[in-house]
């Protein structure tokens, strides 16, 4: 049988095909989608593609058609409000990215470069027909990168901080590679949630429970309501993530305070990476955030091996706790020449900034002069 691509409902068939994060797993996607956490109520309908033969997924590029940019970590309001005062509708667009997750991946999930540059084409295809006027694709890797790069889409530049470990043996072993003084900082913020009496416990996937992400999502939902926000995911979202734990290895770090759970922050554990996401806290106390969302998180790499930790996008106080800046991109492309050379240029301007922009943290980075930034 002659192999096809074709729209993939992940809901009709349980479809699988092998990821290199959490997040690009077809239980993660499922989980966002069942729940309505990405539906069309919250301007996510999906439309993912995927090239099946012979019954069997041989590769599959997640796809929504957005009317919203909600959700998504890289800005185009600007491109939005530019196209809209011509008289054309910038929505809806077509966007590949994983619902509400800002953390690199292939996004173009393919064996072979040929397979996927069908997948790119099928995508450039969808837009002539239905008429759409742009295609986003968000955080690839360099993987992703490169094959976008063939097919002329617009690249734009971003930032992100990570942290990389040096095949460090404990976190007085990380310490070692900063100053003097950024090291007595950074036991000074430790120290302070220790003398607080605040405890930390780790749940790994294999051992939380139903209580545990009941006990979480309550936290979840306070960091959004401080800013006078719904939360993006629902509480379904996390039930149906609860079933899966094996599947997309979340790890949740609970900080109590006299045994009572004050605050937590959730990460995924990929082949290589820990993956930091949401956290929230019921009461206000000063280095918590960083304790529990960045050093309880190293010091599970450097137990586990984990060669990276990603904690999410922006933040410059990264960087004096030892996240490395890096480039990241994102690619962009666009029905009619007008409007897609017009944000070539844009993006053209943007990227200069961008690396200027993390030229200037590099010089900000708190390590001693023999340490090499990788």
């Amino acid at each position: 049988m002659q192999s096809e691509i074709k729209k993939i409902d992940l809901s009709k068939k349980n479809y699988s095909i092998e990821a290199n994060n959490p997040f690009e797993n077809f239980t993660y996607l499922r989980a966002v989608e069942e729940s309505n956490s990405a539906s069309e109520e919250s301007g996510w309908i999906p439309d993912h593609l995927g090239e099946i033969n012979d019954e069997t997924l041989m590769s599959f590029m997640p796809l929504y058609k957005k009317y919203n940019s909600h959700g998504e970590y890289i800005f185009d309001h600007q491109w939005a409000n530019a196209l809209q005062r011509t008289g054309r509708n910038y929505y809806p667009k077509l966007l590949t990215a994983i619902p509400f997750t800002p953390c690199e991946g292939d996004r173009i999930l393919a064996k072979t470069e040929l397979e996927k540059l069908r997948l790119i084409d099928a995508g450039i295809n969808k837009m002539e027909t239905e008429e759409i006027e742009s295609w986003h694709i968000l955080f690839p890797n360099k993987l992703g990168c490169k094959v976008l790069r063939e097919r002329n889409f617009v690249e734009r530049f971003n930032y992100r901080f990570t942290w990389i470990n040096d095949n460090f043996q404990n976190f007085d072993d990380f310490l070692s590679i900063f100053t003097s003084r950024q090291r007595a900082t950074i036991r000074k913020e430790r120290k302070s949630i220790a003398n607080k009496g605040i405890e930390f416990k780790c749940k790994k996937y294999n051992k939380i429970t139903s209580e545990d992400w009941n006990l979480f999502y309550i936290f979840y939902q306070k960091t959004y309501y401080e800013r006078a926000q719904n939360p993006y995911l629902n509480k379904e979202f996390f039930e149906l993530i609860s079933t899966a734990n094996q599947l997309v290895k979340p790890v949740i770090f609970f900080a109590e305070l006299d045994g009572e759970p004050i605050g937590a922050s959730l990460c995924y554990e990929g082949k290589n990476t820990l993956y930091g996401r949401h956290w929230g806290a019921t009461k206000k106390i000063k280095n918590l955030h960083f304790e529990c969302c960045y050093y309880q998180g190293i010091e599970y790499c450097i137990k586990n091996n984990l060669r990276f930790f990603d904690p999410g996008v922006q933040g410059e106080h990264k960087i004096r706790r030892g996240f490395q800046p890096h480039l990241s991109s994102s690619f962009h492309y666009f029905l009619k020449e007008d409007f897609g050379e017009a944000v070539k240029n844009f993006c053209e301007s943007e990227k200069t900034q961008i690396k200027n922009y993390i030229e200037a943290c590099r010089s900000y980075t708190p390590f001693n002069k023999d340490y090499k930034i990788k």
